[in-house]
């Protein structure tokens, strides 16, 4: 769907494109010839790499899978036990690159916490919550959860069903209405956050850079992950 998408808009001669990719290699080989026709083009949270694209306006995932190995082991405090990863697809690199720093801290770092096969709800809420209220009831020694992906209010959903008198503690990603709340009475622990805004500016800062000749400034197109507690939330 999204190559058909990008043929059809490559017809238009547009200045730029920018997309969420899907890492596959249909998707790859439309970007480079994107490209190769003159067509700037600038992936937006999940990369392409590999390809010809130009940029990529989004967070390092891998440090962000990273970061909450460590948030989660640390608030775990030794405790052994069972990890459930939920995320969105294993098609979308940002998810793979964020489950692979996952892991590798939790391997490296924190070998009593056994992570389970991932979970993959689509970032749709009602997979998500039936897959982590299946994983709950069906298993007593999950301690902790990683949502990697979309899909939370059906996480949390399930969590205040089916968690409410365990001891558990929970990371997810992307701060919204739902996930704040959830932070805020204690469902989820801490929020990963990128500025989707400044993604969105980013990418067409680049776009107007190259149609306008002009160089691009890295710096200012770097984008931060934001890390919230229920201390900090803006």
């Amino acid at each position: 769907a999204l190559v058909r998408e990008l043929e059809t808009v490559a017809t238009e001669k547009p200045s730029g494109i920018a997309l969420v990719a899907t890492d596959a290699p249909e998707v790859k080989a439309i970007v480079d010839r994107l490209v190769h026709d003159g067509i700037p083009v600038v992936t937006l949270v999940s990369d392409l790499t590999g390809s010809l694209r130009h940029h990529y306006a989004g967070v390092d995932n891998i440090a962000a899978g990273r970061t909450a190995a460590r948030l989660l082991g640390r608030f775990l405090g030794g405790a052994k036990g069972e990890i459930a990863v939920l995320a969105g697809s294993m098609l979308v690199r940002d998810h793979r690159e964020r489950l692979e720093g996952f892991a590798s801290v939790m391997a490296q770092e924190f070998p009593a916490l056994h992570l389970l096969p991932v979970l993959e709800g689509r970032d749709d809420p009602e997979v998500a919550h039936m897959l982590i209220a299946d994983a709950l009831g069906k298993n007593d020694g999950i301690i902790g959860i990683y949502s990697l992906g979309a899909g939370n209010r059906g996480l949390i959903r399930a969590l205040k069903e089916k968690a409410a008198d365990r001891a558990l503690t929970v990371i997810a990603h992307e701060l919204t209405a739902h996930t704040r709340a959830a932070v805020l009475d204690g469902t989820i622990d801490a929020i990963l956050n990128q500025d989707a805004g400044h993604e969105v500016r980013s990418a067409i800062r680049v776009l107007k850079a190259k149609a306008d000749g002009l160089a691009v400034i890295d710096a200012q197109e770097r984008i931060r992950l934001d890390i919230f507690l229920k201390d900090n939330l803006p």
